[in-house]
């Protein structure tokens, strides 16, 4: 998958976390950069996005994330993109 489809792949669940059908995430945006995106939401994104991929994120490399394009590059390495 690019990262373009990821990031379209992963859309569904920050607007679940979220409750916001609108919400458009960038490869750019922070946890700052939105409104309620607390530890909470944060680990909810990441079970999710663990159970929708069948994947596991290790802490030491949810500490190395800085924005959604992070996510979406770690995401595509553990899919073997």
């Amino acid at each position: 998958m690019t990262e373009a489809e990821l990031l379209s792949a992963i859309t569904p669940i920050f607007r679940d976390a979220f409750s916001d059908d609108a919400f458009v995430p960038t490869m750019s945006m922070t946890a700052k950069d939105v409104p309620g995106w607390d530890s909470y939401k944060q680990v909810n994104i990441l079970i999710a996005l663990e159970e929708k991929f069948s994947v596991k994120f290790r802490s030491r490399e949810i500490d190395k994330l800085a924005n959604i394009g992070d996510l979406v590059r770690l995401l595509g390495e553990k899919l073997g993109g």
